[in-house]
């Protein structure tokens, strides 16, 4: 967990999903409202493996994807002994966790 999150909280919440085509709403909890909530913090740099270490970025991605939200995924190259290319993460749609304290039952 970045030292951004302080909460260990990761019960559901419901977070309102806005595209060019279409609102919706997703319930999300655990790891995948972590991954969630670092990617709008993150803004558009995006978040990378390394930067906010979590052991399967690429799966809570897949499951926050099978929920209607647009993540892009950017491949990087990067350099160092084991050279070779990254993904990065970046929310390309607006999430927005409705009213503080408003969670699924």
């Amino acid at each position: 967990m970045t030292a951004k999150h302080q909460s260990t909280d990761w019960s559901a919440l419901i977070y309102e999903i806005q595209t060019d085509e279409k609102t919706s709403e997703i319930v999300v909890s655990g790891r995948a409202r972590w991954a969630l909530e670092e990617l709008i913090a993150s803004g558009s740099k995006g978040c990378t493996p390394i930067d906010n270490p979590a052991p399967r970025w690429s799966g809570y991605v897949h499951n926050l994807r099978q929920m209607d939200v647009f993540i892009e995924t950017i491949h990087e190259k990067h350099q160092g002994p084991f050279a070779g290319t990254r993904a990065r993460y970046v929310l390309r749609c607006r999430a927005t966790p409705k009213r503080s304290g408003e969670v699924a039952a």
